[in-house]
């Protein structure tokens, strides 16, 4: 019983200071997702960006790995678990996050977005043309039933469209399956007659006749909205603030780099991605004006607003700054 006291305790302590630990070792992990919104943190890995900056701040010969992890579940489990030390992805695993552990050791908050683009629904069924036109008869796929970013957004446009009382009406129709199998479920022509996605699969599926898109998330916004951003625990943060710079430094550095030219980010995106798409489609998307990579977080009162009113979290936000950290708070967020 004493042996395993002295572990337990000895893990605990690891837990408790695993972010000091990861600045002494000289190393530390970052999780991404495999989708466009994510092509800065892909820059960084290829380019060394993260070492470098760390070098210029007195960390020479920083271990930075990236990992691939599927979902903010993921992530947060990851996260929490001291597995790894950023996390990226869509905002409202961050907001769930942020309230979970305020006002505790950990504080998760937002180090920055990365984007600001929109997310299509598109479908296959010349009779849908709006959210009330779905029946029975009607599937949407979606990466993940009721807790995906796209989820969110559907039963936003349901509360919208059909009203607060019809909010989760559509739900009954949603299937959970990954960005690829939707596309081929909705190409298919067969169950599946809708698909909630994201770029560049939303934009591989509308080169196909017959698919158009019934849904876009500006729309449901009114606004320009942030799709990816990135959060680490306050307790990282504090422990490591040179390698925390290093790593916001890293970030404006590769969200420059696309901002500057299109076509190389484009190709970029191809060479590391290895998806179905093709340079002139990524092309096509990073030249949309609805589409830009940006650290300055959009629209993330209106995902905690909403989060809280339905009881998904268990309080709201008076700022979007309440959410991220300060190396943010001087950008004209909201």
């Amino acid at each position: 019983m004493r042996r395993r006291d002295v572990l337990a305790g000895a893990a605990a302590a690891w837990v408790a200071g695993m972010g000091r630990s990861v600045a002494e070792a000289g190393s530390v992990r970052i999780a991404r997702q495999p989708s466009l919104g994510h092509l800065p943190l892909m820059l960084m890995e290829e380019q060394g960006l993260l070492q470098k900056a760390a070098a210029a701040r007195g960390i020479p010969g920083l271990q930075a790995q990236y990992v691939t992890l599927a979902g903010g579940a993921a992530m947060n489990d990851a996260l929490l678990s001291g597995q790894i030390q950023f996390a990226a992805g869509g905002v409202p695993p961050l907001v769930l996050l942020w309230s979970k552990t305020a006002g505790t050791r950990l504080a998760v908050k937002g180090v920055a977005a990365m984007n600001s683009m929109p997310l299509l629904m598109n479908t296959n069924n010349p009779k849908v043309h709006r959210l009330a036109d779905f029946t029975d008869r009607d599937k949407i796929a979606l990466p993940a039933v009721k807790v995906s970013v796209q989820a969110m957004f559907l039963q936003m446009a349901a509360e919208k469209e059909l009203g607060e009382a019809r909010r989760n009406e559509l739900d009954r129709l949603t299937v959970t399956l990954s960005h690829p199998d939707g596309m081929a479920a909705l190409l298919a022509g067969n169950e599946i007659t809708a698909h909630f996605t994201a770029a560049p699969i939303q934009e591989l599926e509308l080169r196909r006749p017959g698919i158009r898109t019934v849904l876009n998330t500006f729309d449901i916004l009114g606004e320009p909205s942030t799709f990816n951003v990135v959060w680490a625990s306050t307790a990282f943060a504090e422990a490591n603030p040179q390698l925390y710079a290093a790593f916001t430094a890293a970030l404006d550095e590769a969200v420059a780099a696309i901002d500057a030219d299109r076509k190389a980010a484009a190709q970029a995106y191809v060479r590391l991605a290895r998806d179905s798409s093709d340079a002139g489609l990524i092309g096509e998307i990073l030249s949309d004006p609805q589409v830009s990579f940006t650290t300055t977080p959009r629209a993330i009162g209106r995902y905690a607003d909403f989060m809280a009113r339905t009881g998904a979290i268990r309080r709201g936000a008076e700022s979007w700054k309440e959410l991220f950290f300060a190396n943010v708070h001087d950008k004209a967020g909201s």
